[in-house]
């Protein structure tokens, strides 16, 4: 064994595990999520209103801390992956998707925007049968 890493042998295997599980997973979740957003979500000035305004504030609340929390998950592990195996920049994207906070809406369309970015994005579109993203 390497000197001085006696002692991180199983912390290292962890870290093996975890990068291969988030790695095996964004394979998943990122084109499902690609999919579902709508072709026309970007095209608009302001962002439109979300079903759960309608619903009872406690439900409402929960999903929104849920939401958020996955959010900030997807956001930290994007910021993992890019340092060990996985798809980095699209889970940060993926995550502050989920997020809330002023200025979201630009911040999402301006990444977007980005030629590699959208043409990854509607690639996996093309992929799955749906339509691509306008702008």
């Amino acid at each position: 064994m390497y000197p001085g890493l006696e002692g991180w042998t199983e912390g290292l295997w962890w870290l093996a595990a975890v990068s291969a599980l988030t790695f095996a997973g964004s394979l998943i979740v990122i084109p499902f999520l690609c999919l579902r957003i709508p072709p026309d979500y970007f095209s608009a000035p302001l962002r439109g209103q979300t079903p759960w305004r309608r619903r009872h504030p406690v439900l409402r609340l929960c999903v929104l801390v849920l939401k958020n929390l996955l959010g900030f998950v997807l956001f930290l592990a994007g910021a993992l992956m890019l340092f060990i195996p996985g798809q980095g920049l699209l889970t940060i994207f993926l995550g502050i998707m989920l997020m809330d906070f002023p200025g979201k809406f630009r911040l999402e369309r301006y990444i977007i925007s980005r030629g590699p970015v959208l043409r990854a994005i509607n690639w996996i579109r093309r992929r799955g049968g749906v339509e691509a993203l306008k702008f």
